[in-house]
C-alpha cells in the first residue's frame, strides 16, 4: 500500500479537528471521534515520565469515550462553566505528522506537534500550549476516525485554565 494517500488523509482529518476547535463547530468535531473513543492528556509524574495508568494516577483530561466529550461540550454551550464566559480565541497547528508504523486498511497510529495559542477576552491575556499528540484512526464507514489521542502537553506548568479547546 501506497502510505502518502493514508497520510494526507490522516493529515486532513487532523487539520479538520483544529478547525473546528477554533471555530466551535462543536458538532462537527465531535462527529471525527468513534463511539469509543479516548480523549487523555496524562500528567508527569517526574521531568521525563508521564503518568500510565488511568485509575490510578492524575491525567490533566480523560474521557474514555465519546459521550464525554460531549458532555464537556454541553457544558461550554450551556455556560455550565462560568469560567469559559467568554470563550477564549484558539488557534491551532499541527505539524511534523507522520507514521512510526506503516498503516493498514482499516487503522494508523499518527504522530505529530502541536500548538495552541489561546487569547483570554477576559483579561487580554494570552498563552501558548505545545506537545505532542498521538491520534489512533479506523475507518469507519469508509471514513476516518478518531479511535484514540493522546496530548502530550510539554508545558505543563499552565498559567491560565486549560480545556478540551486549549490541547
Amino acid at each position: 500500500m501506497d502510505e502518502r494517500e493514508p497520510l494526507a488523509q490522516g493529515v486532513d482529518l487532523l487539520a479538520r479537528e483544529a478547525m473546528y476547535i477554533d471555530l466551535q463547530r462543536w458538532d462537527d468535531w465531535i462527529a471525527l471521534y468513534t463511539e469509543d473513543a479516548v480523549f487523555w492528556a496524562p500528567a508527569w509524574r517526574t521531568d521525563t515520565e508521564m503518568t500510565g495508568d488511568v485509575g490510578r494516577e492524575i491525567s490533566l483530561f480523560y474521557f474514555e469515550n465519546r459521550a464525554g466529550l460531549e458532555d464537556r461540550v454541553w457544558r461550554i454551550r450551556s455556560g455550565q462553566a462560568p469560567a469559559l464566559a467568554p470563550m477564549p480565541r484558539t488557534t491551532h497547528v499541527v505539524t511534523n505528522t507522520v507514521f512510526e508504523d506503516p498503516p493498514t486498511e482499516d487503522a494508523m497510529t499518527l504522530h505529530s506537534a502541536w500548538t495552541c495559542h489561546v487569547y483570554s477576552l477576559r483579561d487580554r491575556s494570552q498563552h501558548a500550549f505545545f506537545g505532542r499528540y498521538e491520534h489512533d484512526l479506523r475507518r469507519v464507514e469508509g471514513a476516518w476516525r478518531i479511535q484514540r489521542k493522546k496530548i502530550i502537553l510539554m508545558n505543563d506548568y499552565i498559567p491560565a485554565a486549560i480545556d478540551v479547546f486549549c490541547v
